[in-house]
């Protein structure tokens, strides 16, 4: 049996920073005080390309040397975006208690009872190394650029499904030799299941397809550990050999707004033909959304304040109004009202208003017709705006102005508040 402490998606980078370390340095302090025999950190481990100056990657690989002086660590290559090949290789180098191995191709590496890792030469063992206690099988981020250049970009999702499924099938023989040698197995990847849920809860859909759950299984391991995905989801099945379980860890801390489930890391236990996984929380910041589809709305703010604690919380207001209403907006009410949040968003959606202009009012020669073909394109009434059209054309200025003031005004007026300036304005829009 082996206790492995599976992390991802740290996503360490300057704005992450706060968020990565706090829950990141608590999970550490969590396997520790388990007493894990191995540590797995599943893919993209940094944020958008960091750079090696930056005080994030100084902080992740004092955290991740932390780890390795309580265990060994296998640390995946993730997203090439979040990692550009080649960058976590210093993370071997880091020099703790136990060896960092960084996965950047597909291969095996073997725990040995001594714990030390030792790698395959080529993408798999042909024979089970000597004192082997877990063996893993790393699977880390495919570049679907290379595969795209060859295959073309039509063909290279569907190429990469089959390559990978094919790929993971090859690992079932040595996976079933250790089996019967009473070795404990586990994969690591980084990428896309059919079927997953993006932390949103919305099903992931479009070209990032890797593998399905019956590709992964077909790899004869009892444990398959993924990153990628920021929710926490797994999958299981009992068969012939032994029980076998797919899960994401999830991202180790909240890093948008609208993430739904737990965060945390994957405590899992691994045995030669069973498995049993469970996750360990972190501290991750709380979010709070308070969406308005037009003007934000004081009052509900403030029930908001008072129905959910907002203090240490992230708060993130939306609202949707037309362009010539963006003034009405009172940021500063609304900043005053959340002062007790951790930190506060406010993301205004403005909407250009459409004017819409009737066919061929231009070629109409009165001002009746006019009205009438505009109301026809607003959709309403043509009756109380040609009364007030008559009520312009008859009387003069003054007196409709003196019958206004005097509220004497009859039904024009009242059908139509603003009769005699309003109507021939919007008709030359």
């Amino acid at each position: 049996m082996i206790r492995v402490a599976h992390f991802s998606d740290l996503h360490y980078g300057g704005k992450t920073l706060a968020e990565a370390d706090r829950c990141f340095g608590a999970g550490i302090d969590r396997a520790i005080e388990l007493g894990v025999d191995a540590a797995v950190i599943s893919g993209d481990a940094t944020d958008h390309a960091l750079d090696l100056h930056a005080p994030a990657a100084r902080r992740l690989a004092e955290q991740v040397r932390r780890l390795a002086d309580h265990c060994p660590v296998l640390l995946l290559q993730g997203t090439f975006s979040h990692e550009p090949p080649g960058a976590l290789s210093l993370m071997s180098l880091l020099g703790g208690r136990f060896a960092v191995h960084v996965a950047d191709r597909i291969q095996q590496v073997a725990l040995t009872d001594d714990r030390r890792w030792s790698a395959s030469s080529s993408w798999r063992f042909e024979t089970l190394p000597n004192g082997c206690m877990a063996l893993f099988t790393c699977v880390p981020a495919v570049n679907k650029a290379v595969v795209t250049a060859t295959m073309g970009a039509v063909e290279a999702p569907q190429a990469v499904g089959d390559r990978l499924s094919a790929l993971l099938r090859g690992f079932a023989s040595i996976n079933d030799a250790a089996r019967a040698a009473g070795v404990a197995t586990v994969g690591a990847s980084h990428g896309t299941v059919f079927g997953c849920l993006s932390e949103h809860g919305v099903p992931m859909a479009g070209f990032d397809h890797e593998f399905t759950t019956g590709a992964l299984f077909a790899a004869h391991a009892q444990a398959f550990l993924l990153g990628h995905i920021h929710r926490h989801q797994g999958w299981r099945q009992d068969g012939q050999h032994g029980s076998q379980a797919i899960a994401y860890a999830g991202s180790i801390g909240r890093f948008h707004h609208g993430e739904e489930g737990d965060k945390g890391f994957l405590m899992w236990t691994v045995e030669p033909c069973a498995v049993a996984y469970r996750l360990e929380p972190t501290p991750a910041r709380r979010t709070i959304d308070i969406t308005f589809e037009g003007r934000p709305d004081l009052k509900r703010i403030e029930e908001v304040v008072a129905e959910q604690e907002i203090c240490g919380a992230s708060v993130r207001v939306r609202w949707t109004v037309a362009d010539e209403d963006r003034g009405t907006v009172d940021r500063a009410a609304i900043e005053a009202l959340l002062s007790g949040a951790a930190d506060v968003r406010l993301e205004g959606r403005i909407v250009p208003v459409a004017r819409q202009r009737a066919a061929g009012v231009s070629r109409l020669s009165s001002l009746a017709d006019k009205v009438r073909a505009w109301c026809r394109v607003a959709d309403v009434s043509p009756t109380p705006m040609l009364s007030c059209l008559n009520t312009i054309e008859a009387v003069e200025p003054e007196a409709i102005a003196e019958r206004v003031l005097r509220s004497e005004v009859g039904e024009c007026t009242a059908s139509a508040p603003e009769p005699c300036v309003v109507v021939p304005l919007a008709i030359g829009h």
